[in-house]
């Protein structure tokens, strides 16, 4: 997940380099390099391509290109730190989906942390000036339908290959995005063209290890090691980009992060204590 978190955290920083592009052709783009290297590497393996629980996959491919699309909107309109912490709310979707879904557990204090993280994420929206309405139900939205993309993932993991399931993702966006980018079609230039190819690269293998994780090990521990990219976005924002935050901006993200942390720590804790008492 840690692999994960540094290529996702690259990859945005391209898409916020990509800013003169409408969103469609980025989805696009790193569908097409995406969906080539699953192609390869699958045939080469002898994977069938097509997977044994289509209806999961195909699910797990429409709430991802919907995330996404919406992302990589609020990404290119926001500063990195604020896009990326919204987004990162899937986790608390994920663990309330994953009840229902996968029948995991979730502990009463778990809901305590993530009021925690919630409290974190309205601050920012009433301090941060860049962030209107519109973007902040955009980040939402995008967070929840990330959360049922995560479901769907773990609903496969005894019965697909990893590499199929990050097949669907383009599977089902390519097809999309090229009629919506036909209507709205930007042509790239120059070093435009290698930070798309960098893109799709660098998605490719945060997707594969995302999967690989989300496969491995309980859903609503794992996947909230993904805030730690917030760490890298407010780097990139004040080094790369310039941009500062006020003193209630960064409370509100600190909020976040620590209802992430305070929740990774009980469930840990209580694993071993149930350990500890079959013993």
């Amino acid at each position: 997940m840690l692999i994960s978190v540094l290529g996702f955290a690259l990859m945005n920083l391209t898409v916020k380099f990509l800013h003169r592009l409408p969103t469609t052709e980025l989805v696009l783009f790193r569908s097409l390099i995406s969906a080539s290297i699953c192609l390869v590497i699958l045939k080469r393996r002898k994977i069938p391509i097509w997977g044994n629980q289509k209806k999961y996959l195909i699910l797990r491919g429409v709430f991802g290109v919907t995330a996404l699309s919406l992302f990589f909107y609020t990404l290119q309109h926001l500063p990195l730190g604020s896009a990326i912490t919204i987004q990162y709310l899937s986790p608390i979707f994920t663990a309330f989906f994953a009840i229902f879904m996968l029948g995991e557990k979730m502990y009463k204090m778990q809901w305590l942390f993530f009021a925690v993280s919630f409290v974190g994420i309205f601050i920012i929206k009433g301090f941060d000036p860049n962030l209107s309405l519109q973007l902040f139900v955009m980040g939402v939205a995008s967070a929840l339908f990330a959360g049922l993309a995560y479901n769907c993932i773990r609903k496969v993991k005894d019965s697909d290959h990893p590499l199929v399931v990050v097949f669907y993702f383009p599977l089902i966006a390519m097809p999309v995005m090229a009629l919506l980018s036909y209507f709205n079609w930007v042509s790239p230039i120059g070093w435009e063209w290698l930070l798309l190819l960098l893109m799709g690269l660098l998605t490719q293998v945060a997707q594969v290890y995302m999967t690989k994780a989300l496969q491995a090990t309980e859903i609503n521990e794992i996947v909230n090691l993904k805030y730690l990219g917030i760490v890298f976005a407010l780097g990139f924002d004040v080094l790369i980009f310039n941009i500062g935050y006020q003193a209630e901006v960064l409370w509100g993200m600190g909020l976040v992060l620590g209802g992430v942390f305070l929740n990774v720590w009980y469930k840990g804790y209580m694993r071993k204590k149930l350990l500890t008492a079959k013993s």
